[in-house]
């Protein structure tokens, strides 16, 4: 008789990780090429994406040439493709899917938008048909992804996510790849643009432009000490700058040594909620100011404490709120991180029985995921590397503070008069700390920095003036964005318009909290923006860019209405099917803005050599590598390294060299000034080491190659060299 196997439940992660994590809770212990197998479950796994959008030469071959003739490109249908360097899990993950073995699927991607589309997608492209049930958790405990299997939801529930999810993709293909073939092709450059990048880039450019525009003004401030405390005159109406310096100059010569007596001292009552919990924008905004991270820097971490420490929960929310069936497991979490620096704050939390704000927990306000906060497991604060310490700490702080108190204080202002001149002077009186005995504040607003600690002061008292500070200044421009300011623009780009109009009707930002991050570092390496210390500069290709492409894709109103709309999409209220139509229309509209255009592009990075194929001026650009000559006709296709990092280390300074030129003139270059030709440095280096004239020739070779040339036979050789020459000076 024959016995018949229960048919087991494919689950299916988002990465290897991840998946080896399922199947150890899961009790899946046999391994497989690309799996693992148990009683019940077999846990396979994505690389990321193993399935994107096809690309345009996919729907014909004329789109293999990029030709203003062959736009806008619309296809009816959008068809997918296997991702060629993930080709071989997906045959993997396939084989599976289709397996007799297997009689359901459970989707274990990212419980999110992006996460629902790597899954979706898989079971699109391999026709899948089998019954699906979604793992929707916030955390990577082992309790919450045994929880998590034990309350499993339909597969159906997450498909208008997917929808937008598609959506989405499809709006950024149909967008991206038809503006950026036609600026391409319009005016020989390579130029990029996107439904969410060009608007963003727009933000910026319009900052610059802004300061190049500001003219600065002198002004004059006058401030008087009077022993314990300092005054700062002002007109009657709290103005303090003085535009005319003769004027500033009679103030200060009126009242040096003058009597000053207190006309009012007027104390308010101020108080200062604790500060919302995180959500991925605001903590990579803060991450940003405290510790200059990137925003795409701070969600890589924040997904090692995810993913690998299990210590976070789920990083991609946009929501800075709880649910109320979260609050029975915060005393959990508490314990989790009652150690350390964070001990005596739990201690008093537990000691005095303090519970969460209701301010931090509204079940209308999370949608997908709930803010983010500590899990229930102890996280050994040794095992994180100092990112992770940091942001861990972060976001363990913001918790706590929700059991805190509001921060008390009474606002103390203090009037003046000397010789008929008003003066005055602002301090605080902490009531009660709260929350900051936690927190400080990543940011003390400008009003409590200008304070001052008063002594106790009663009105009628007088003071002799003891020193005066007139202080020239000049009116400052706007300041440039950083990334942390950005993140704040693209979330609410409505506080950063100027037109009243357009003001009312913006509703969502730019992106979303997951895509911001990429976006940002888009326009980084498109060469559209580069840093000067902590501040946003948009590069000659940046703001020709903003001037070449339609006015309303650099407008973030649309973009954010669309996000909006894609929103919409996944909760059901909006129909895709219309959605798409628009954005069609849409990308039609700019490829014919694009192609009417009379403006012209001027390369800024334009040299003097000529190109030996077509005998146009070639173009210095950066690479990953190096510096590289390319012709500026993108037909022509010429290009030539000319500048190489290397891993050979300076003999000044020890840091790693650029090697210039070709052939007999290549040179070693450091940006402490030393310089050298290739073949005498090596010359002077074989001397004192084992490597031969072969190792230095192959090694030369190798800077020409796409070869990582800290494997070159002359770097191993000499290391070797090296490494026995301090063993001989050791005997």
């Amino acid at each position: 008789m024959r016995v018949q196997t229960m048919a087991k439940t494919l689950v299916l992660a988002e990465k290897p990780s991840v998946g080896r994590e399922l199947a150890r809770v899961l009790g899946c212990r046999q391994g497989g090429n690309g799996y693992l197998s148990g009683g019940q479950y077999i846990v396979t796994w994505a690389l990321g994406h193993l399935v994107e959008l096809a690309e345009p030469e996919a729907y014909g071959e004329q789109y293999k040439t990029w030709s203003m003739d062959t736009l806008p490109m619309l296809p009816e249908k959008m068809e997918l493709k296997v991702i060629p360097e993930t080709s071989k899990q997906y045959s993997v993950v396939k084989k599976l899917l289709h397996s007799p073995e297997v009689g359901s699927l459970v989707i274990a991607t990212d419980a999110g938008r992006e996460g629902e589309l790597v899954a979706r997608w898989i079971l699109e492209k391999a026709g899948f048909h089998k019954p699906v049930k979604r793992l929707w958790i916030s955390s990577q405990t082992d309790r919450a992804i045994r929880e998590g299997f034990a309350n499993l939801k339909d597969g159906k529930a997450y498909y208008n996510l997917y929808m937008s999810a598609q959506s989405r993709a499809e709006a950024d293909w149909l967008v991206g790849l038809n503006v950026t073939r036609a600026l391409t092709c319009k005016f020989n450059a390579q130029l990029s643009a996107g439904r969410v990048q060009t608007p963003t880039l727009a933000l910026l450019v319009q900052r610059e432009e802004e300061i190049r525009r500001f003219v600065p003004k002198d002004y004059y401030t006058v401030r008087a000490d009077l022993g314990n405390f300092f005054v700062t005159w002002h007109n009657g109406k709290n103005q303090t700058a003085i535009s005319d310096k003769e004027k500033a100059d009679a103030i200060a010569e009126k009242i040096r040594e003058k009597k000053f007596r207190i006309t009012e001292v007027k104390k308010t009552f101020g108080s200062t909620p604790p500060p919302m919990l995180y959500d991925l924008t605001e903590l990579q905004r803060d991450a940003n100011k405290l510790y200059q991270y990137s925003p795409k820097q701070t969600l890589n971490i924040m997904q090692r404490l995810y993913e690998t420490h299990k210590a976070l929960t789920y990083p991609r929310t946009d929501s800075r709120y709880l649910t109320a069936d979260l609050v029975p497991t915060l005393p959990e979490r508490l314990r989790a991180v009652n150690h350390g620096e964070f001990g005596p704050i739990v201690g008093e939390i537990f000691r005095t029985r303090k519970s969460i704000s209701h301010a931090c927990v509204n079940n209308a306000k999370v949608t997908d995921h709930h803010a983010i906060i500590p899990t229930e497991e102890q996280v050994n604060l040794l095992s994180l590397n100092q990112e992770e310490r940091r942001i861990y700490t972060l976001v363990v702080k913001r918790f706590l503070t929700c059991f805190y108190p509001s921060y008390d204080f009474k606002k103390i202002r203090v009037e003046l008069t000397a010789e008929g001149e008003s003066f005055s002077a602002a301090g605080r009186e902490i009531i009660e700390l709260g929350w900051k005995k936690v927190e400080k504040g990543i940011e003390e607003d400008e009003e409590e920095a200008a304070e001052q600690v008063l002594p106790n002061l009663r009105q009628g008292d007088s003071f002799v003036c003891k020193n005066i500070q007139l202080k020239a200044q000049k009116t400052a421009p706007p300041a440039r964005y950083t990334e942390a300011t950005l993140l704040s623009a693209m979330e609410n780009p409505s506080k950063f318009i100027e037109d009243k109009k357009m003001k009312e009707y913006i509703g969502g930002g730019l992106g979303t909290p997951a895509t911001r991050a990429d976006i940002i570092e888009k326009l980084f390496s498109s060469f559209y923006v580069e840093k000067r210390g902590n501040s946003l500069v948009p590069t000659s290709k940046g703001m020709q860019l903003i001037g070449l492409v339609p006015p309303d894709l650099k407008e973030p109103l649309l973009t954010a209405r669309w996000e909006q709309r894609l929103e919409g999409i996944s909760q059901g209220k909006e129909n895709r099917g219309a959605f798409i139509k628009e954005i069609k229309g849409y990308a039609t509209a700019l490829v014919k803005t694009v192609a009417s255009s009379e403006a012209t592009y001027v390369h800024e990075n334009m040299t003097q050599k000529i190109c030996p194929e077509c005998g146009k001026h070639l173009l210095m650009v950066n690479t990953k590598k190096g510096k590289m000559l390319v012709c500026q006709d993108r037909e022509c296709g010429y290009r030539r390294n000319v500048v190489t990092e290397t891993r050979v280390r300076c003999p000044n300074c020890h840091k790693f060299m650029e090697l210039f030129g070709e052939g007999d003139n290549k040179t070693f270059a450091c940006r402490c000034g030393f310089r050298s030709k290739a073949d005498k440095f090596f010359e002077s280096r074989e001397k004192r080491s084992s490597a031969s004239k072969r190792d230095v020739q192959q090694y030369l070779r190798n800077q020409n190659q796409k070869k990582d040339p800290g494997v070159s036979a002359f770097a191993a050789a000499w290391a070797k060299s090296l490494e026995a020459a301090k063993k001989k000076g050791s005997e």
